[in-house]
């Protein structure tokens, strides 16, 4: 294993934005929609507002914070890669969404947007190089 600091931090990072937002939406969903990300509020400019969507999309976080927490504590070769592949195809296609969907947005919250969800983008292949075997 190469580093398994750095596949930790990796795994704790997607974990606590996972579980920010999962919790979130799962268990307050208008707030979420209304307020999220609370500097600001992105969600409310993509209407129209629809509970079951915003609570299966939580629930959906909360399950990839389970698998981050799992691949965190265990460091499984496997669960890491698989956990990862799956998240960046998951927070790809949401990024393509919302870079598509800009246009309520002032120039600022598009740039901070759009920022942040590339930025969940990067811990993934760091947890993968992090437990690939050293050659």
């Amino acid at each position: 294993m190469r580093s398994p600091r750095s596949a930790r931090a990796a795994l704790v990072f997607l974990l606590l934005a996972a579980l920010t937002i999962g919790l979130t939406a799962t268990l307050v969903p208008r707030s979420f929609y209304d307020d999220f990300p609370f500097v600001t509020s992105w969600v409310e400019l993509l209407p129209p507002y629809n509970e079951h969507l915003v609570t299966d999309v939580g629930s959906l976080y909360l399950g990839f914070g389970v698998l981050f927490a799992w691949a965190a504590v265990t460091l499984d070769r496997t669960l890491v890669q698989a956990v990862s592949v799956a998240w960046l195809l998951s927070a790809g296609i949401h990024l393509l969404f919302h870079a598509g969907h800009l246009g309520n947005f002032t120039t600022a919250d598009a740039i901070a947007e759009i920022a942040s969800l590339a930025l969940l983008l990067a811990p993934p292949p760091v947890a993968v190089w992090a437990t690939a075997p050293r050659e």
